[in-house]
Parts: C-alpha cells; structure tokens; sequence
C-alpha cells in the first residue's frame, strides 16, 4: 500500500466536501436491480434528504447507491458518490453532483463515515455489513463522531440485531450499545427519526 496515494485521497476528498453542510450517507447492495421495491423507496428517501436540505453521500454505484442517487439529484441540495473502480460492479451512477474517485475500499470509507451527520444502511452484502460494524465501532467506542445510525428494513436486519442481543448477554458488549441505532421500514418512519 502506498501510503502517499493515501493520504492523497484523503486530503483531496476532505478538501472537496470542506464546505458541503450537513449531510446524509446511505450504504446498501450495489445488487438491487432498480424496479425492486427498495430501490424505489431508496429513491423516494434520496429525493426528501434531498429538499429537506441534507446533502446525500453514497459510495455512487448501481442498486441502492444509484436510487438514492437519483432521487438526490431531483432534489434542492448535493447527491454526491464516493466512488471506487472494481472489476464487474462498480462505476459511477449517472445521478451525482460530485464524484470524487477511490483507489482503497478505507480511505473511502473514512470519508463516508466522516462526513455524515447520520448513516442509514439499507439491506446489503459483506461490504454493507463492514461499513455498518465499523460505524457502530466508532459511536460505541466514542472514537468517531456521535451520528444517528439507521437499519431500513426489520425484517432484514433482525437476524443481525439477535445476534447483537447474544453478543450483550455473553457481556461482550453492552445492553447500552443496542441503543446505538433505529430500525424502521419506510421513508416516512426514515425522516421522523433524522428529524428528531
């Protein structure tokens, strides 16, 4: 790893989003095709961030990154990807503002994490479920900024937060540390907790 490129991503996305204002990231499968009914709440939720004045950050590829990002981009304020090339899925989304590009899965995530006031996470593979345990790593551990966190979708991630209550009755974390985020399943439900 060249730690140059490093820390050349970093000061150049830092840079770049110095002055963007509050703002919103969404992670979710990249797999989502876009008739499917998330995608379309995904694109409804990108869309009332948008004209409720909270920029919107995704990591700017297909499936739910793309949905947000589109109805993001029909809105008032930022839809913004943070993009990284891969082999088969990923390339920039039509739908952004700003695409500021990624050699590291990391230095990408940092950023995404950083800018946030609040990190929602839609249903997702290895790569949404890495984003969200490092998110509630650093809430948990105060070693990161106190966002809100939110699961879209209880039928989805209530096999995850069982194995959270496991993990809280063994004492390898905290009951507390169940409190660290909300699940709803709808936009309406979405925007009444960012609201709070």
């Amino acid at each position: 790893m060249n730690l140059a490129v490093v820390e050349s991503e970093l000061n150049n996305a830092f840079e770049q989003l110095a002055d963007i204002g509050p703002a919103v990231s969404v992670f979710g499968s990249a797999r989502i095709a876009n008739t499917d009914p998330l995608a379309k709440q995904a694109q409804q939720l990108g869309r009332r961030l948008s004209d409720n004045g909270l920029n919107v950050l995704t990591g700017a590829g297909p499936g739910i990154m793309q949905a947000v990002n589109q109805g993001a981009f029909a809105g008032k304020s930022l839809s913004i990807g943070l993009n990284i090339e891969l082999p088969k899925e990923q390339k920039a989304n039509p739908y952004l503002d700003k695409c500021i590009m990624f050699e590291h899965f990391f230095t990408r995530k940092v950023v995404l994490i950083k800018q946030a006031d609040v990190c929602i996470f839609f249903p997702g593979g290895f790569g949404t479920a890495d984003e969200l345990l490092e998110v509630l790593t650093l809430v948990q551990t105060r070693k990161g900024r106190q966002v809100k966190l939110c699961l879209f979708g209880r039928d989805f991630w209530t096999p995850l937060i069982e194995w959270f209550g496991t993990l809280s009755s063994l004492g390898y974390i905290n009951q507390t540390d169940l409190d660290l985020f909300h699940i709803v399943d709808t936009v309406d439900q979405l925007m009444d907790y960012i609201k709070e």
